[in-house]
């Protein structure tokens, strides 16, 4: 199948933007759908890379169809759902770049391409190439059963003789493996599906995050033959949708959990809290440990996805969901720390998402959740404060110095504070405030010496006195205090 095959498919309904007849003429070898901003480590060559394009801004066109050049995508087919058709910018880029494409119509879904590619493959291919036809049977049985991935696995290569094969999510989860398959740490797995000797086939599904996506591996190419590793790709991509569909209701649960913390807090009736807490399927007693995260404006619901994805790494159950204000949260068994190890490989999926979290103290039962939401919360702060261009999670536990505490406090309480604590230093004569500020931190920073911050700065002690004694006149405070050295220590630190 080639490009120019599609396009020309009139039940898809494609809009054309830019080719030239040579790339059209292009063989496809399957599909990739992606939202990543940089997909090139997960787009094999010949594919057609379809994108419902969550992750564009302006700005961003030229690195994502960069990437699918240097991966050697067949083409770029865009959904016009989002912003209301194919930025201008975009296209621009494929032209750049020599990488055809087209719209996608909101009304078509991206499965139905896909089943078009794959099924015009499976028409070309012997029936030595694709699946017996007593193993698709299997498959399609087990499909109606709504059978898990790992059952699907099982059907699928139980004619071949001990393959090893694996569906991993790009932060290296195992999702199934074939009883032949060894266990592969997470952090190995995320490297062979990124860029392994191996063969990585995409799973299409709907409706699923980046994070949360599956991917078919098999370490050794040869072991099967790749048209029927594209129909057994097909079929977990049902079984993958299926799963979406079920968890729809515990999202719902999980919605309702973080409503009722955010809400009443403390004031709601225990009673209520334990049956919101069953009903999200977790252990009665507990301890717990809540996670918050935050993708920021210009990815907003991608949270979601990535802390359902560090779930799965860390538990074998747990509530995910959105709190009122639109921000995602999980509850989980606090069985171990806090998930770093899981939060680095979820944010290595996409470099150019800063993933940010914050996690609560392990709280033992149900009525301590609504204080670990607010500890995480604030946890979140001090992450988006600390590293706002990078990803980072941040545990409440940890804030433990008055530096660290202060990350946590909104950037515009933050910047009130230091106004008004430092007052006319911070307003004044630019070169003269800026000698008494750092006159003011050295000599906090040493311990209030006279002696150590005329050394320190070079200076004579009487100009250390003379100094501190026009801080003290235009912020109001005694520097002979503690209380209100503390006040100043912490109205810099707010700078």
């Amino acid at each position: 199948m080639h490009v120019e095959h599609l396009l020309t498919d009139r039940t898809l309904g494609l809009r054309p933007l830019w080719a030239q007849d040579a790339l059209l003429a292009r063989e496809i070898s399957g599909v990739t759908v992606t939202d990543l901003e940089d997909p090139a480590r997960f787009v094999r060559p010949g594919e057609v890379v379809l994108s419902g394009l969550v992750w564009w801004a302006p700005g961003k066109a030229e690195r994502f169809v960069s990437a699918l050049k240097a991966a050697g995508a067949a083409a770029l087919f865009a959904g016009e759902e989002t912003h209301g058709g194919v930025p201008g910018e975009l296209v621009e880029a494929c032209v750049r770049h020599g990488v055809p494409v087209a719209g996608v119509p909101a009304h078509i879904m991206f499965r139905a391409i896909t089943d078009t590619v794959y099924l015009g493959q499976w028409g070309e291919l012997s029936r030595r190439q694709a699946l017996p036809e007593n193993a698709r049977v299997r498959l399609s049985r087990l499909l109606a059963q709504e059978a898990g991935p790992a059952d699907l696995l099982a059907a699928a290569f139980a004619h071949l003789d001990r393959t090893v094969a694996h569906v991993f999510t790009p932060s290296g989860r195992t999702v199934a493996a074939t009883a032949a398959a060894p266990g592969v740490p997470a952090r190995e797995a995320a490297k062979l599906v990124a860029d392994g000797p191996g063969m990585t086939v995409s799973v299409a599904a709907e409706s699923v995050s980046p994070y949360e996506r599956w991917l078919l591996y098999l370490p050794d190419p040869d072991s099967a033959p790749a048209g029927m590793l594209h129909e057994v790709a097909a079929a977990l991509g049902r079984c993958q949708e299926t799963a979406v569909r079920h968890r729809s209701a515990e999202r719902q649960a999980a919605d309702e959990l973080g409503a009722l913390l955010s809400g009443a807090g403390a004031a709601a009736a225990e009673g209520a809290l334990q049956a919101a807490v069953r009903e999200c399927g977790l252990p009665a007693d507990g301890p717990y440990r809540v996670v918050v995260a935050d993708t920021g404006a210009r990815r907003p619901g991608l949270a979601e996805g990535a802390l359902a994805e560090v779930a799965g790494h860390v538990a074998a159950h747990a509530a995910v969901g959105r709190l009122p204000d639109g921000g995602a949260f999980a509850v989980l068994p606090a069985t171990q720390d806090p998930p770093a190890e899981a939060w680095s490989l979820v944010a290595g999926c996409d470099l150019g998402v800063p993933l940010h979290g914050g996690t609560g103290v392990a709280t033992a039962g149900p009525a301590g959740l609504a204080g670990a939401l607010a500890q995480a919360r604030y946890a979140l702060t001090s992450a988006r404060t600390t590293a706002p261009d990078a990803s980072a999670l941040t545990d409440a536990g940890a804030l433990t110095g008055l530096d660290a505490l202060l990350t946590g406090v909104p950037a515009d309480v933050r910047a009130a504070y230091s106004r008004t604590v430092l007052g006319p230093l911070l307003t004044g004569g630019r070169a003269a405030s800026a000698v008494l500020l750092s006159t003011l931190e050295t000599f906090l920073a040493c311990d209030g010496s006279w002696a150590r911050t005329a050394e320190a700065l070079h200076l004579h002690v009487n100009t250390v006195h003379y100094r501190m004694q026009r801080v003290e006149h235009f912020t109001g405070r005694d520097l002979s205090r503690l209380s209100d050295r503390l006040d100043l220590w912490a109205a810099l630190l707010c700078r």
